[in-house]
């Protein structure tokens, strides 16, 4: 169990302090990534879900990968496509998923989970599931100047 917390960490200190895999004219689009641990609380029979940074994570703990984007230009970004990779010691929770794009196999094709198959050699093609997939992505139309937002997805620690 040491050694899945110290992977996901480190995934999740490589995946925060690298940007994701962007499309758009160098020094257009300002990008952040962080990742949170959904702590959950309840007091008096109330559920609240504070998000707050890691310090350690453990099988089971849900996350949260988010990327910030701000176009730092002058003019709109057309057809912006970002690309984060989901870490390996993580499986993907499907809420939200229909906002983006998934990849079973490393990005060589994209859809949504629902229409993508899972071929591996010896075993029967299978419908996808949250577990196989491997990348997000998410296109943006148009991004104008000075605007930003947030993209997202949610994870749970194998």
């Amino acid at each position: 169990m040491r050694k899945l917390t110290r992977n996901v960490m480190t995934a999740m200190v490589v995946l925060a302090a690298s940007p994701v895999l962007a499309m758009a004219a160098p020094g257009a689009v300002a990008l952040d990534s962080s990742i949170k641990l959904d702590k959950v609380t309840t007091v008096n029979g109330q559920t609240t879900h504070q998000f707050v940074a890691p310090e350690k994570v453990v099988p089971g703990n849900h996350l949260l990968f988010v990327t910030a984007y701000r176009n730092t230009s002058d003019k709109p970004v057309d057809h912006f496509v970002v690309t984060n990779p989901v870490p390996g010691a993580v499986a993907l929770e499907g809420a939200g998923a229909d906002n983006f794009e998934v990849s079973v196999d490393g990005g060589k094709t994209w859809g949504k989970l629902a229409q993508l198959t899972v071929a591996k050699p010896g075993v029967a093609p299978h419908a996808a599931q949250d577990s196989d997939v491997t990348t997000v992505r998410w296109v943006i139309p148009v991004i104008a100047p000075g605007a930003s937002g947030t993209l997202q997805y949610h994870a749970v620690v194998r």
